[in-house]
């Protein structure tokens, strides 16, 4: 093992006098390396904690910028990191936490192309993606070269966290066989997250990857931790190997990476909706200009529409859609919007397949209103 200098052994003294870590643990830690996937909600916690704890070389992949949206609950970046690379933002702040800890950064779209090779030389990963596409592509890898995955989710004031690792207990296609409908969970982005509630859950993985690496306590392989921001409860379910999982059962069926975006229901944009389904802001601009009976139809929820609107827009949120179809008129064009596109497209269905023929869906929602058309409209 890797030696602890005098001012690592002053740093981490805390650690060295609980019996269950001392100065072998210390030693565990600075040999070992540890994936975070994602520098987002989840991630931020588990990183400053994973570095500040002393873990030796923490990678960090995320293709994705700064954003001021990000800062109510992504604390390892601040406001001067606006607009930079997160990874960037990550690494700066990491050494400044613990400039004992070696970070790799990967700014890349984790992918079924580069997955196994970014994963392939970290002991631990700890997955903090906000897309079902990303956790089964990580689950796969991980079942694929022996890794366990330290899980978390979160959504709006709950969280779930374990520890699948297949060798020993399940994985999350034991638990998750299937991926829900895409327009049936929305994202973080429209659904909303307490700030705080990734660091209870992303401060909940680093202990879990510190305890794997260190060797005490019971790890939450086979148990599914629940917590309920609002009553502040924690339950705990029990999880077993699947014997039939496709991944990490008897006899697997899925033996390679796949195509997670189209596993996971088509991804972004379209989602399969066809050609002509959507319409840029810019497109809408024009045509608003040249169509005065253009009907624009807002789907968002009410909460969502006192923080911005679209001048003109009718206002019917998707959930009252179906049963408030009467208020539309039958012969005109119809343009839905969101917040960022994945819930109007839902409501164009909803449209056509009530006998509307002339429908499409603002691509990139009242966001993307706001960033190229009228900077007027706050964005959230």
């Amino acid at each position: 093992m890797i030696p602890l200098s005098h001012e690592e052994l002053l740093r981490y003294s805390r650690h060295l006098t609980l019996p269950d870590v001392g100065l072998d643990g210390q030693a565990k830690l600075k040999d070992a390396r540890v994936m975070l996937v994602g520098a987002g909600g989840l991630g931020s916690p588990a990183a400053l904690y994973l570095a500040a704890a002393g873990v030796g070389t923490i990678g960090l992949v995320d293709f994705d910028l700064v954003d001021r949206s990000n800062l109510q609950r992504q604390i390892l970046h601040g406001t001067s990191d606006i607009g930079t690379p997160k990874t960037d933002s990550a690494r700066a702040r990491l050494h400044d936490i613990n400039p004992h800890v070696a970070v790799e950064t990967f700014a890349a779209r984790l992918s079924s192309a580069n997955a196994l090779d970014i994963l392939r030389d970290f002991d631990i990963v700890v997955d903090g993606s906000d897309n079902f596409p990303t956790r089964y592509l990580v689950n796969d890898a991980c079942v694929f070269l022996g890794k366990p995955n330290v899980y978390g989710a979160v959504f709006r004031f709950d969280g779930q966290v374990s520890v699948f690792s297949a060798k020993e207990g399940p994985c999350y296609r034991c638990l998750y066989a299937e991926p829900p409908p895409p327009d049936l969970v929305p994202s973080c982005a429209e659904g909303g997250v307490l700030g705080v509630l990734p660091g209870i859950i992303g401060s909940l993985q680093a202990l879990e990857a510190i305890k794997l690496i260190v060797g005490f306590g019971e790890p939450l392989i086979g148990r599914l931790v629940l917590f309920d921001g609002r009553r502040m409860q924690f339950r705990e379910l029990a999880l077993e190997k699947d014997p039939d999982c496709p991944v990490c059962g008897a006899n697997p069926t899925v033996t390679a990476l796949i195509d997670y975006e189209a596993f996971c229901g088509g991804g972004e944009g379209g989602g399969g909706m066809g050609e002509g389904a959507e319409i840029s802001a810019a497109e809408l601009q024009l045509e608003r200009g040249r169509k005065p009976d253009l009907v624009l139809l807002d789907v968002r929820e009410p909460r969502e529409a006192q923080i911005a609107r679209i001048e003109g827009a009718r206002h019917i949120p998707l959930r009252e859609l179906p049963g408030r179809l009467s208020e539309l008129p039958g012969h005109s064009e119809i343009i839905t919007l969101c917040h960022h596109g994945q819930r109007s497209l839902k409501a164009r269905e909803i449209l056509k397949g009530a006998g509307f023929a002339n429908v499409r869906s603002l691509a990139g929602g009242i966001d993307a209103w706001a960033r190229e058309v009228d900077p007027g409209v706050p964005r959230y």
